[in-house]
């Protein structure tokens, strides 16, 4: 049986935190930011935790046990 190749694109994008949960960055911060208000650019600043349904699916991809 091969070796299973990682996902090197959602192995840059998330992060296994230690109790095993996937940490993100989330989107809409990077142009436009003048329309946004600055509470919204101070709470896009903070990561997010990946939906626990699609959790093992991402790990699976990335080689994580």
């Amino acid at each position: 049986m091969p070796k299973m190749k990682t996902r090197k694109a959602l192995k840059m994008r998330f992060k296994v935190t230690g109790t095993g949960k996937l940490r993100r960055n989330r989107p809409g911060r990077r142009h436009i930011l003048t329309s946004k208000t600055p509470k919204r650019k101070r709470q896009l600043r903070r990561p997010s935790l990946v939906d626990a349904g699609i959790v093992r699916t991402y790990k699976t991809l990335m080689g994580v046990k």
